[in-house]
């Protein structure tokens, strides 16, 4: 959790750069002498540029990365601490903090395009819990993650959604307990991250991956994210009625009827996507 000073931020101020390569869309933190903390402005932008990615048909993936040595710290701290000076100690403005936050997050997992995080440096608190909210993420070796919030006085809760759905509860508990550092070895190991690469080389193995995603019809893809989510939390009879009518819709779409076309020509398959 950040605890750098942090300069004066406007709605003009761009903390969310964009750029992209082929189909996909690479989103970049971009408050290196922050760490890039999590600040509301921060949030709020990230939020409209998925919202933009959400409703662009020519974007099939995304990766998101950050600028400095640093993933993200978290939370920014020296915002919120701003906020004691409230009549009400901050309590309205961290309820908007947190709720931003929230909702930030639930932007990335119901993103009808899958997200790929490139993780180079640490990723703190709620820098973690981004990376927990992606659908897939790359490592650099000397990566680290942690929930260190416990050390001042502040489990890291909402963090916690994220990191329960990742990792088994065990592994969840000791990172919110201890709030120690993991490697990105272990954090592979944990199930945190799917591969660990080179110090420097994980938005290139991002962007590949990415890629190779966006070769792939986005009907099928963007259907398959949602119900993967969907069918989580449900009892196993449900989930199977569930998935069951999603492969049936799924069956009827036009790019199913060319992949499956495509397959028993022996010829590639050209996807009219979404």
């Amino acid at each position: 959790m950040d605890q750098q000073d942090t300069p004066h931020l406007s709605a003009q101020t761009p903390l969310v750069l964009v750029e992209s390569e082929g189909a996909v869309a690479i989103l970049t933190l971009d408050r290196p002498q922050t760490r890039n903390a999590l600040s509301r402005a921060m949030m709020e932008q990230m939020i409209g540029q998925l919202d933009a990615i959400a409703k662009d048909t020519t974007v099939k993936a995304v990766v998101l990365c950050a600028g400095g040595p640093v993933f993200s710290s978290g939370h920014d701290l020296k915002e919120m601490t701003a906020c004691r000076d409230a009549a009400d100690a901050g309590c309205a403005a961290f309820d908007a903090i947190f709720a931003t936050c929230a909702t930030m997050m639930q932007k990335i997992v119901t993103l009808p395009q899958p997200v790929i995080a490139a993780v180079e440096g640490m990723a703190t608190a709620a820098g973690c819990q981004l990376v927990a909210s992606c659908d897939l993420a790359i490592a650099g070796e000397a990566a680290g993650f942690c929930t260190p919030g416990v050390h001042i006085g502040l489990f890291c809760s909402t963090p916690m959604v994220a990191l329960s759905r990742n990792v088994a509860p065990k592994h969840a508990m000791e990172m919110l307990l201890l709030g120690e550092r993991v490697p990105a070895v272990e954090a592979a190991r944990m199930g945190l991250v799917n591969r660990v690469v080179p110090v420097g080389q994980a938005k290139a193995e991002a962007l590949r991956l990415a890629l190779h995603i966006a070769s792939k019809s986005s009907v099928a893809v963007s259907t398959g994210k949602k119900a993967f989510y969907e069918q989580l939390t449900m009892p196993l009879p449900q989930a199977y009625a569930h998935a069951s009518r999603i492969m049936v819709d799924n069956m009827l779409d036009p790019d199913a009827q060319e992949g499956i076309g495509a397959l028993m020509a022996r010829r590639d398959p050209v996807w009219r996507g979404r």
